[in-house]
């Protein structure tokens, strides 16, 4: 099914596999990216994405700065989860693509009222620009087909604080605004949210770098270990997989790092992949909002599954999938964008 995607981005590592995953799959149409400060500061997400699409080879595609900061808050960022300009060990050339003169906010707006009904909102980061976006348009929620969030984190522990999800901390004024406006879609039109519950269990390892190796014909067979130095760099003849082991490599080192094993969680791909194909996910309705005032809890999203508040449900959170055919998807598809394209330099 084909589906035109606006793509809100922080990127990060693993957010430039969800550009990659959405360019190598034909179903998607990317209508615009909105670049939200989160991972790095808005410029440099903003430059990362640029840089993303030069290496994908992409065709023009529309790329809007969101807002330098959060609604109330200060920004905080986590270079030291995907490296000091968020790609990880990878360092992609400045791009000569222009951004767009709207801003996100407006991005949003405009191209949901373009195309009433048709459009995915994919949010991969804070949710800043799409509470900005809905101040300006009350009406998204009914305007847009569906919204996909990576974000929160509700029946499992959380990897900013004990209890919430990065995302979320980053501006969790703008996740209660979005929540809250969702609570007016129809129930075929509620966010569907990929949670740490279910993103934590999407664990990329060494021998799926191989294989897209492999899938894309790049040589020679790199295998990345926790021994390797941090100024090692990859030698693999394709460019997108030399992109992606460096970059990939600093997130294995990250969670190494912090004890979760030589694996990375690929939340936003994952989010992608729902976004294109939501069969990928078994989901449960639930009223869910923000805790914004409490002193250890600030930024928890919390869930009432059984209707406790007497409010409708205003999310589909995922609860189930099977992290074999994800990654099967990515390995097929982004293996194959990097053939093609490496297949069509010049000799």
């Amino acid at each position: 099914m084909h589906r035109k995607i606006i793509l809100d981005v922080d990127t990060g590592i693993d957010d430039s596999l969800a550009v990659l995953y959405l360019l190598a799959s034909p179903e998607a149409e990317i209508l615009g990216i909105a670049a939200t400060a989160g991972n790095v500061p808005a410029a440099q997400v903003a430059a990362n994405t640029l840089a993303v699409l030069d290496l994908a080879q992409a065709p023009p595609i529309e790329v809007a700065l969101g807002a330098a900061e959060p609604l109330a808050i200060p920004l905080r960022t986590t270079e030291d989860t995907h490296g000091p300009q968020g790609l990880g060990y990878a360092e992609l050339p400045p791009s000569p693509r222009t951004l767009s003169e709207r801003s996100a906010a407006q991005l949003w707006v405009e191209l949901v009222r373009a195309h009433p009904g048709e459009v995915t909102g994919l949010c991969t980061g804070p949710l800043t620009n799409l509470a900005l976006a809905l101040r300006l348009e009350p009406e998204l929620p009914r305007l847009l087909d569906r919204l996909v969030i990576m974000g929160g984190a509700f029946n499992h522990p959380g990897n900013t604080t004990p209890t919430n999800e990065w995302n979320i901390h980053v501006d969790p004024e703008a996740a209660e605004e979005v929540f809250d406006a969702f609570s007016a879609a129809p129930p075929h039109r509620r966010p569907l949210v990929c949670a740490l519950d279910i993103t934590e269990t999407i664990e990329m390892r060494p021998e799926h770098l191989i294989a897209l190796g492999q899938a894309a014909g790049s040589t020679p067979s790199e295998t990345v270990g926790a021994g390797d130095p941090p100024e090692w760099r990859s030698a693999a003849s394709d460019p997108i997989i030399r992109y992606l082991t460096d970059a990939v490599r600093f997130y294995f080192d990250f969670h190494h790092q912090y004890d979760l094993g030589y694996l990375a969680h690929m939340h936003d791909p994952f989010a992608a992949a729902v976004a294109l194909d939501p069969a990928l996910a078994l989901t449960r309705p639930a009223t869910v909002d923000v805790e914004l005032t409490g002193t250890l809890t600030r930024a928890t999203t919390v869930a009432d599954w059984a209707g406790m508040w007497g409010r409708e449900p205003n999310a589909d959170i995922v609860i189930g999938t099977d992290p074999a055919v994800f990654f099967d998807r990515l390995v097929t598809r982004v293996g194959a964008l990097a053939r093609r394209l490496s297949q069509e330099l010049p000799a």
